[in-house]
């Protein structure tokens, strides 16, 4: 197979740009979708309650995208490493049974939510005004589960083949797909925030479409009705691995979940909206780090299954290097034009003025985003399911939920959070205790990326400088 011989000679930036370079564009034509999405709603009839619904729906959507991460994310490496190792019929094993524990919790989630929607909206932080947007957007969301585990969960086994650009266009189909659908269905049908939903289920589905006709017909690699009886061994091992990007995951739903509660008790309605938008904005800065390390991620499972450890420690490097000189210039921009930035999302003055001063705070530790995210991935890419797992606990569960809830009341009365919250102070009931609750996600995403970093340097020297 080329694409294979490639991983394991081909030179490394040469390679890492043609693997990297399609998965960085189809991430941003993903946040481009969301982006556009968001704007959509923001410009509604009630477009700041439109936005403040989605808030609440999108831990919901994010849980469901934590299952497409343990048994897609969880999978492929180790189906690379035994493409590495030539044993092309254990990595069809753990694709078909990846495929198969995907359709299954895709069916379940559908089900759990249509029924137990409105709780779980209320316990996720909704109120008597943003109920009813929320639970219209994620009724119909909830219908295309299956489609979306397909489409993100199996895509990753496309990528980590090699085969990026395939991986790319699976990518762009659903999200161009979304963006042309978006207006159809929310202006010119008049459907609103139900349209919004409804695009995204249509585009996800035509992607599911994509990928299952290149694994089952054009893929080296296929999807074969003889291995989709799952084999629980494998399937064990598939979730040894993928609890960390589950963990990840499903915990930024927790954390979301931790935001608006909190958001919702000291800003009320305009920070809650608000949390929209500075995840969008985050995302600008995680997802084309996210792509680099996709790109990152087959040359790195590979060459640890073939055991060319010194193409492993290049591959890193250079990955490291990239990834921190983004992080550094996109945080920064962010930093220096926040009212930029916030007038992509509303026309509303005091939105902007409200939206431009959380940016300064939230995103202060997206400068160094770039090593925790490499370190953490590569940890997967290199099979080490404990140390990743170490690692997706340790910015969020460890750090980041909790401070969001002790800095309010440790910080709050203190004269440095009156200061920070001051100009904002017109805008929202308890300025300093809002300031406490976005100061904590800089607070954790410094002291994570140290020490992930540090840590990953120190299985760099000891596992991997032994294996000359």
């Amino acid at each position: 197979m080329a694409r294979k011989d490639e991983l394991g000679s081909k030179k490394i930036s040469v390679l890492l740009r043609e693997l990297a370079i399609p998965a960085i564009i189809a991430m941003l034509v993903s946040l481009i979708y969301n982006m556009v999405d968001r704007i959509y709603i923001g410009n509604m009839p009630n477009g700041t309650i439109g936005m403040a619904g989605l808030a609440i729906a999108v831990p919901v959507i994010t849980l469901i995208q934590a299952f497409t991460m343990m048994f897609g994310t969880g999978g492929a490496p180790l189906s690379a490493i035994k493409l590495g190792e030539n044993d092309r019929e254990g990595a069809e094993k753990i694709m078909c049974t990846s495929f198969s524990a995907l359709v299954f919790v895709g069916l379940m989630l559908t089900v759990i939510i249509e029924v137990f929607k409105e709780p779980i909206l209320m316990l996720f932080g909704a109120d008597a005004q943003t109920i009813v947007p929320a639970a219209e957007y994620i009724t119909i969301y909830a219908l295309g589960t299956v489609f979306v585990q397909i489409s993100q969960g199996m895509n990753a086994y496309i990528n980590t083949q090699g085969f990026a650009k395939i991986g790319m266009a699976t990518v762009m189909i659903g999200a161009v797909l979304n963006i042309l659908l978006d207006p159809i269905f929310i202006f010119m049908l008049d459907m609103g925030i139900k349209g919004a939903a409804l695009a995204t289920i249509l585009s996800q589905a035509v992607s599911a479409v994509w990928v299952l006709y290149f694994l089952i017909k054009q893929s080296p690699m296929k999807l074969r009705k003889e291995y989709l009886v799952p084999d629980f061994k494998v399937l064990g091992s598939i979730m040894m691995l993928g609890v960390s990007p589950f963990i990840m995951n499903s915990t930024e739903s927790l954390l979301q979940i931790s935001f608006n509660n909190q958001l919702t008790q000291y800003g009320g309605g305009m920070a809650v909206g608000t949390m929209a938008i500075l995840l969008s904005l985050y995302q600008m800065i995680n997802m084309p780090i996210a792509g680099i390390c996709q790109g990152a991620q087959p040359i790195l499972s590979y060459n640890y299954g073939a055991k060319n450890f010194d193409r492993v420690r290049n591959t890193f490097k250079l990955t490291f290097k990239v990834c921190m000189t983004y992080s550094l210039c996109a945080a920064g921009l962010m930093l220096v034009f926040s009212p930029v930035f916030a007038r992509v999302f509303s026309s509303d003055p005091a939105t902007i003025e409200f939206t431009s001063w959380a940016i300064r705070i939230y995103l202060f530790g997206g400068l160094i985003f770039g090593a925790q995210l490499v370190c953490q991935q590569s940890f997967m890419a290199l099979g080490q399911a404990k140390r990743s797992l170490m690692m997706a606990l340790l910015r969020k569960v460890i750090l980041l939920i909790p401070l969001i809830y002790i800095l309010p009341n440790v910080l709050g009365d203190s004269a440095f959070a009156a200061q920070m919250g001051e100009p904002v102070a017109h805008l929202v009931k308890d300025a300093a205790r809002t300031f406490c609750v976005f100061f904590a996600e800089p607070v954790a995403d410094i002291t994570a990326a140290t020490i992930t970093t540090l840590t990953f340097m120190q299985f760099y020297k000891t596992a991997l400088m032994k294996k000359e």
